[in-house]
């Protein structure tokens, strides 16, 4: 059985954790520092799986050694966001937890592929990189997967649409800059730029960009955990099992779109090896703007490591 070691055993952390085990993608070690919340819930979560008779294992430690033979490794640690914060609020409290992760991750497994959740995600996982100097293709952000799937349920909303039916599309940096696309997104193989008019669009994609801050303030403390943790699996997944998915992750680009050295959410496919590909959309002029006027706002934020 692959396995996967999520660090940080928090919401995300143990709901991704869940999820991945429950379906029998891998097997899962959660790191923490907290020891006895991970344990916990490595033992919650060992009571789950004979309901659904699966043979999955899960376990905790706060060695952090046990990352050393992960196939996938997902870093989820960090300060999450309170009401009022951007998830640039984050980048100074949770950059630190990055420079350590990284350094320890360098030196125990340079041949997993990296999942970083860690907000700002396209910052930390730039951090990651430049820290860990691994394979571009396997140290992935995730961010913008997470954003196509809020844009599609809020569709699915205001057309009535089931959201099974809706290939939604979010690129750019996970937070302000992000560029919900209705050109490229379809509601039962229809362009959705063809099915509502601009003023909707413009509210739907509003609505998209401060979709978590919303969460965020309902649930008064902490972030959202749920969608973020449905998106972990669905990655992980992908890797794992080397489905060639299509989605969209911050990656780092190599003359795609016009940029260099930056990492930001883009369409990809992905595969055992991490990314398999970047694909490449035509913007139009209006779009590549938005999208580049993003790419600078996330230069600006240079961090040193």
């Amino acid at each position: 059985m692959p396995k996967v070691a999520i660090i940080g055993a928090g919401n995300v952390g143990s709901l991704a954790a869940m999820r991945i085990v429950e379906e029998a993608i891998a097997d899962v070690v959660l790191i923490d520092i907290a020891k006895d919340i991970a344990k916990g819930k490595s033992l919650d979560l060992e009571d789950s799986l004979s309901v659904f008779r699966v043979d999955s294992k899960i376990k905790s430690t706060e060695d952090f050694s046990q990352v050393k033979d992960a196939d996938v490794i997902v870093i989820t640690a960090g300060f999450p966001r309170k009401p009022g914060m951007t998830r640039e609020d984050l980048l100074n409290k949770n950059v630190e937890i990055i420079k350590d992760v990284a350094l320890k991750i360098k030196s125990l497994n340079s041949k997993a592929v990296i999942i970083i959740l860690t907000n700002p995600v396209d910052l930390m996982t730039q951090v990651f990189y430049k820290i860990t100097n691994f394979d571009a293709r396997k140290v992935i952000g995730l961010g913008a997967s997470l954003d196509s799937a809020r844009f599609a349920n809020l569709i699915s909303q205001e057309l009535n649409v089931p959201v099974s039916k809706i290939d939604a599309l979010v690129v750019g940096v996970h937070g302000k800059g992000m560029l919900p696309l209705a050109r490229f997104t379809k509601v039962g193989g229809k362009i959705l730029a063809d099915l509502l008019d601009e003023k909707k669009i413009n509210e739907l994609t509003e609505a998209t960009v401060s979709r978590g801050a919303t969460i965020v303030a309902h649930l008064g403390s902490g972030s959202a955990y749920f969608a973020p943790s449905a998106a972990i699996s669905e990655m992980v997944k992908a890797i794992i099992r080397d489905e060639n998915k299509k989605t969209v992750a911050s990656v780092k680009l190599n003359g795609e779109y016009g940029l260099k050295d930056i990492f930001i959410g883009v369409p990809v496919r992905l595969g055992k090896s991490g990314i398999k590909n970047i694909i490449e959309l035509k913007l139009n002029s209006q779009e590549k703007d938005l999208f580049l006027k993003a790419a600078e706002e996330l230069r600006k934020c240079t961090i040193s490591v």
